[in-house]
């Protein structure tokens, strides 16, 4: 079952028991830790305007931020201060664009939960490899159902997040062969309901969202659970940096009564948005509450369901929003008045 509530953490102590108390959350526009930059990005393609969601945004190698689209055109590139450099896959390249990373040798990946794939891509377009039979759900070696992430392993293999349909997450070599997969339907250690992110870390750790169960599930590289850090946010997506700092944005766990009835397609839809820093242990090192925009008002530096997160080396965060169709930079501004959360005073 989900608990309604965020835990207040002692610093050094990991995510395990919920505090009795919960802290005033500072505000992002109560803090000098992040501002908006209003005027990124400065131009788009002609015919590319962001009329649809915003599924997801990621840095490349060379410093420019990847945005993929459910408009027009999908695949649009900036520069860090704005201007356009690429855009691409209009047409019937994509059915619902949902991800956008990069491997660890630079290599373009995307996926689309609705042709069942994860392909990787050259950087004009060009299709390199597919994972998935296109156009085909299944849930066997060959196919995929609504994969929605993927994550690379130091050696190469792929783990792709086989979340909407499947509740699995499945590991193909750098060839694109199948190796093994683990997970079904459920709440128990190792089960899923509806994986919606996947992410490895420097020791080849998975940390999976577990969307639905509001936890994040933690596994070896073969798949043996090892952790779980449960109701302390309902994950969207994580980003793990090269020194394995762990940012997650998502929600406070909201309980299933809680969830109005027109919207439980949804699944979770956000009550609130939060972004959250941690570190391989789950101890949680910052955490801000950002203002949630209101549907079709949203301000610039509002927020209306984050779907994706990007951190670039500068510290800048990316959101890619799906409500309000957008996608957002907040540069670093100042010492956070949070800082490091420690014990509620």
């Amino acid at each position: 079952m989900r608990v309604c509530w965020l835990m207040s953490l002692v610093a050094g102590a990991a995510l395990a028991q919920p505090a009795p108390h919960v802290p005033p959350y500072p505000r992002i526009d109560d803090t000098a830790g992040y501002k908006v930059d209003p005027s990124w990005p400065q131009e788009k393609p002609p015919g590319g305007e962001w009329t649809a969601a915003m599924s997801s945004v990621a840095v490349g190698p060379d410093g420019n931020i990847w945005t993929f689209n459910r408009g027009k055109i999908p695949v649009q590139v900036y520069t860090p201060e704005g201007k356009l450099v690429k855009s691409w896959g209009d047409g019937a390249l994509f059915q619902n664009p949902h991800t956008v990373r990069f491997d660890n040798a630079g290599n373009l990946w995307l996926v689309d939960t609705g042709t069942h794939t994860v392909r990787r891509f050259t950087t004009d377009g060009k299709v390199v490899m597919t994972i998935g039979t296109p156009n085909q759900a299944g849930a066997d070696e060959t196919h995929l159902n609504q994969p929605n992430d993927v994550a690379f392993g130091a050696n190469g293999d792929i783990y792709v997040s086989d979340g909407y349909g499947n509740d699995r997450i499945v590991v193909f070599d750098k060839r694109g062969k199948f190796l093994r997969t683990w997970g079904k339907l459920g709440s128990a250690p190792g089960e899923f309901s509806q994986p919606h992110s996947i992410a490895l870390d420097s020791k080849g750790r998975v940390y999976v969202a577990d969307r639905n169960n509001s936890r994040i599930q933690i596994f070896d590289g073969k798949g043996k659970f090892l952790a779980e850090w449960k109701n302390i946010i309902t994950p969207w997506s994580i980003e793990i940096t090269k020194n394995d700092e762990i940012y997650v944005c998502g929600q406070s766990p909201t309980l299933w009564s809680e969830i109005p009835a027109n919207q439980t397609a949804l699944a979770t839809p956000p009550k609130d948005q939060l972004f959250m820093k941690l570190d391989t242990e789950g101890r949680l090192k910052q955490l801000w509450v950002f203002r949630r925009g209101e549907n079709g008002k949203e301000k610039p530096g509002e927020v209306n369901w984050i779907h994706s997160i990007a951190v670039a080396a500068d510290g800048s965060l990316y959101f890619a929003e799906v409500q309000a169709k957008r996608a957002e930079k907040f540069v670093p501004a100042g010492t956070l008045a949070s800082q490091t959360l420690s014990a509620s005073r």
